[in-house]
């Protein structure tokens, strides 16, 4: 038998493990939310904690909370932050509206571990009160929007290096393969040559603007309605408390944040996180297809595209010898359609809001924090474990682009559309290389058959050159 202590709340009493920090409220949560088996994501944990310690350097410089105090919650705070009692947090990301077990939770961990330090014991919460001292001038409402802000944007600069260093690993592979004509395909069919230094270039590009995009989205959670209290008026708040806060968890965080101008906007809505959100899913829209479009151009190695060699990580059939499978694409795929339905998830919590407050922040917060984890988790494995060691097959890309049906494009300035076209479909039906066909139908001389048809050129904005004027006389 586990030993335990006996704490009571308004609804009763009940039987506490005798070595947590945690209490009562956060038992009751837990025994109410067997859902999930999860724990909380740690920037979710730390920056409650955070908000926990500028609140009590908050009131101790104004007076309101006794110093001795307050050095305790500073001190069980940065015990937290240090990495210990992290076993003590423990209630589901399902849980009840607004994250009031997960504010609780924090509370009762760091009043417990703040009387420990003044000499008490766990349970009594003498000294130091989880309500009257830990959550002094504070409300779930006000802390968890706050908490969200503050969690999303600690983790941005290692999202966004995630992110740059995958943007330049496929840079570095545009320049590689600038000398790489290849056959360009829309709709999947045959389409003009691109090089393929061009794709990777383009790659590179989309990502940029996605982070870019998450950057822009982001700025707007620097603004903190912290000191909104119950429903962003502020009640039994002191006046010079939010500028405190703000001074503290800048300091306490190294983050650059702003005081909200209008706290109780900040209170009912959930769009600047849902923005974000969305910043986020734009970013795993475009990566998706990026991976995508490696898996087709590995497809083969004898049945299929074969323009490019991915690095062989692991043995990819269980009875097929041999074997090998594009499988860092596959796995960020599945994490891009994950992040997708996060995203889905938050715009429809953050639509579920009503009146003074928005009750779904906890699967709001869970479902941005996870994205954000998971997809940068993603992007450095795709960079170093796929994108850096990708090489091109050359030769496969020659063969292709020669036997594309769309090079008949070229042709039209000269020789018009309809000549044009029926030179594609006779190169199709008799397997013959449009360049073989127009030089053998003596449709252009040879010398303007080549001038035409130089690959090179038509992966750059001009016309194709040649003398033939057919199209300009008809």
């Amino acid at each position: 038998m586990t030993a335990t202590r006996t704490e009571k709340d308004p609804l009763g009493t009940l039987e506490v493990p005798v070595d947590a920090l945690y209490g009562i409220q956060t038992l009751r949560a837990v025994r109410n939310f067997p859902i999930s088996g999860l724990r909380p994501l740690e920037p979710f944990v730390i920056a409650q904690v955070w908000l926990k310690k500028a609140a009590a350097l908050a009131h101790k410089e104004t007076g309101r909370l006794d110093a001795r105090l307050a050095d305790a919650i500073v001190t069980a705070a940065d015990e937290v932050l240090a990495g210990q009692h992290r076993e003590h947090f423990v209630v589901d990301p399902y849980q009840a509206g607004a994250g009031t077990s997960h504010n609780m939770n924090a509370n009762e961990v760091l009043a417990n571990r703040a009387n420990e330090l003044l000499g008490g014991k766990r349970g009594e919460y003498k000294p130091v009160h989880p309500n009257d001292h830990v959550n002094m001038a504070q409300s779930t409402n006000d802390t968890i929007p706050t908490n969200i802000r503050l969690a999303a944007l600690s983790r941005l600069d290692e999202f966004t290096r995630a992110f740059e260093g995958l943007r330049d690993a496929l840079a570095h592979k545009g320049r590689e393969f600038d000398d790489i004509v290849k056959a360009g395909r829309t709709h999947l069919q045959d389409a003009m040559p691109i090089r393929l230094g061009q794709e990777f270039t383009a790659y590179a590009g989309s990502l940029d603007r996605g982070i870019r995009r998450v950057h822009q989205a982001a700025d707007y959670l620097r603004d903190l309605g912290i000191g909104g209290s119950a429903v962003g008026t502020g009640v039994t708040v002191e006046p010079q408390y939010p500028e405190l806060m703000n001074k503290y968890l800048t300091r306490i965080t190294g983050l650059e944040l702003r005081v909200g101008a209008d706290r109780i906007q900040l209170m009912q809505s959930m769009g600047d996180v849902a923005g974000f959100s969305a910043a986020i899913r734009v970013l795993a829209i475009d990566l998706s297809k990026i991976v995508s479009d490696l898996r087709l151009m590995v497809m083969g190695p004898r049945t299929g595209i074969d323009e490019i060699v991915l690095p062989a990580v692991q043995p990819g059939s269980s009875i097929m010898p041999g074997k090998i499978n594009p499988s860092i694409p596959e796995m960020v795929n599945q994490v891009c359609f994950q992040v997708m339905g996060c995203d889905t998830t938050v715009a429809i919590a953050a639509e579920h809001g009503q009146l003074e407050l928005n009750v779904m922040m906890p699967v709001i917060a869970h479902n941005v924090l996870l994205s954000m984890q998971i997809l940068g988790n993603a992007a450095i494995v795709l960079a170093e474990r796929c994108v850096q060691g990708i090489e091109a097959h050359r030769e496969m890309c020659e063969y292709w682009v020669e036997r594309s049906a769309a090079l008949a494009t070229a042709l039209a300035p000269q020789i018009g559309y309809a000549a044009a076209a029926d030179i594609s479909k006779r190169s199709v039906k008799e397997g013959v290389l449009i360049r073989d066909l127009v030089k053998r139908e003596g449709v252009m001389s040879e010398d303007d058959v080549d001038r035409v048809l130089d690959l090179r050129k038509m992966t750059e904005i001009g016309v194709p050159e040649g003398k033939h004027g057919a199209a300009a006389a008809g």
